[in-house]
């Protein structure tokens, strides 16, 4: 497992955190995601094996609202 730490610009609440965080959670090979509203980022426990950055960047911009830097 690896973990990774990526700025997400965009969220504003905890429905946004929590969209985020569920949306990567969903992918297959994300053990876990915690996002911190206060410094726009979140932690991503993932196997690398599985999943790619390229890949979570994907899910959380396909949100719409957000955007994550990889």
């Amino acid at each position: 497992m690896k973990q990774e730490t990526f700025t997400v610009t965009g969220m504003k609440c905890v429905n946004c955190k929590a969209k985020v965080e569920n949306t990567l959670k969903e992918l297959a090979g994300v053990a876990s995601a915690a996002v911190s509203l206060e410094d726009a980022n979140v932690t991503v426990c993932y196997d690398e094996s599985q999943v790619s950055p390229v890949v979570m960047k994907d899910a959380v911009d396909d949100l719409g609202r957000f955007e994550m830097t990889i």
